[in-house]
């Protein structure tokens, strides 16, 4: 269950509206008043959020789960939806496995894939060693734009304190479920009307992003929001309010035997033309389905293999492979991770403190660095790392956790360091 709260007439049909990562309800605040003259309006808060309970969700899947929970507890079986970022991910995931329960829906600040799973990971790094206060100073510079954010310090403020109160577990664990969100090749099964909402200013989830939904998504609607940053809602508010009106005053037109709009004064007529436009983009390449032949045991593989290490650095390795490497690289994600990292005996934390042993054991460093690296991306702490790196020069022998302390020193001070 989600904490939640309802805005508007009882009889209204239901809109809900979903949070970003790091923000509360609040964040609607401002679209509030004029949207539930329509709608009844259902805010909910992520897990850890605004003082809600901190469950932690590790996927977009769960979070949809839950808030389908919360909604049936409450009687509500169809509903529009609009979400803001990670909001607008639960959405989408709502309308490709519920689209019997999504009357419409917008995605504000959204994106098939959010950036990479590289990125959300050292997130997770950073708060997990330097707790919330580093992503904290730093959320206005990617909420807002520079002129918003220098002539509202109390906007911004406000925003840093969401962020300094959310619980640090659940905001992981939200990290982890946006790197692991993506979309892509699953846009053309949403089938239910939507509109892509954006700042023209995001560099977060910005107009590419966008308008890749755009072309993946049948039907879809595309509207550029001049003036604002990945929080829209909250620094061009009237401009999203008028363009979610329309949008979900048209949408539902098709719906109104299962969910009629309540008449209101002065509804029914044409909205007045506003700043943003709305512009349907041209089609965008979409990944590629897995390449025939591919076993199931290689797909897991990668996939671990790729959470586990990263991107980055997975890509950097099979960039490098050729003719007489391709072998061992094929074998490599077939059995150490599509079998054992694979395996359900002990979890990824468990997989990593036996690693970074085995490594110092064996006296392989040259694999050191990239263990320490895996190891803070599946949770543990530089303490917890310390710990082990003790334990091995107990049972290892000095010299060999001298060096591997040096190795792991440096790591730990690259990948846990805040961005200036």
């Amino acid at each position: 269950m989600l904490q939640y709260r309802f805005d508007g007439p009882e009889d209204a049909p239901v809109l809900v509206i979903g949070p970003s990562l790091g923000t509360t309800w609040h964040m609607w605040d401002r679209q509030i008043p004029e949207l539930s003259q329509h709608w009844r309006i259902f805010r909910y808060d992520l897990p850890g959020h605004g003082g809600a309970p901190a469950y932690p969700a590790a996927a977009v899947t769960d979070l949809a789960d839950r808030l389908l929970a919360t909604l049936d507890s409450v009687g509500v079986q169809r509903f529009g939806y609009a979400g803001c970022s990670i909001g607008g991910a639960v959405g989408a995931d709502l309308a490709l496995r519920h689209p019997h329960r999504v009357a419409a829906l917008a995605l504000v600040a959204a994106s098939p894939r959010f950036g990479t799973a590289d990125e959300f990971r050292q997130r997770g790094v950073i708060v997990r060693s330097n707790g919330l206060e580093p992503i904290a100073r730093t959320s206005p510079e990617r909420w807002f734009t520079p002129g918003f954010a220098a002539a509202q310090p109390a906007i911004v403020e406000w925003a840093v304190q969401m962020v300094r109160t959310t619980d640090p577990g659940c905001y992981i664990a939200s990290c982890e479920a946006l790197a692991a969100f993506d979309i892509r090749t699953e846009l053309p099964r949403i089938g239910v009307p939507t509109l892509v909402l954006v700042g023209a200013e995001d560099k977060v989830t910005g107009p590419a992003e966008a308008r890749t939904l755009v072309a993946g998504i049948p039907d879809a609607r595309l509207a550029l929001v001049p003036g604002a940053s990945h929080l829209a809602p909250v620094e061009q508010p009237a401009a999203v309010t008028d363009l979610l009106l329309m949008h979900f005053s048209t949408a539902w037109q098709d719906t109104l035997a299962s969910i009629p709009v309540p008449p209101s004064p002065g509804f029914s007529a044409p909205f007045a033309p506003v700043v943003p436009v709305a512009e349907i983009a041209a089609a965008a390449d979409l990944p590629d389905a897995s390449p025939a032949g591919r076993s199931d045991r290689y797909d897991r593989g990668m996939k671990v293999r790729r959470e586990v290490l990263g991107d980055a650095h997975v890509d950097a390795e099979t960039a490098a492979s050729d003719t007489f490497t391709d072998d061992f690289q094929d074998l490599l994600t077939r059995y150490a991770w599509g079998e054992i990292w694979s395996r359900e005996g002990l979890d990824r934390r468990a997989r990593s403190c036996v690693s970074l042993t085995a490594v110092v054991a064996s006296g392989h460093l040259g694999g050191l660095a990239q263990h320490v690296r895996a190891a803070l991306r599946n949770g543990l702490t530089p303490v917890e790392i310390k710990e082990v790196l003790l334990q091995t020069a107990v049972y290892c022998g000095i010299p060999a956790a001298g060096a591997a302390f040096e190795i792991a020193q440096s790591v730990i001070q690259e990948e846990t360091t805040p961005p200036a």
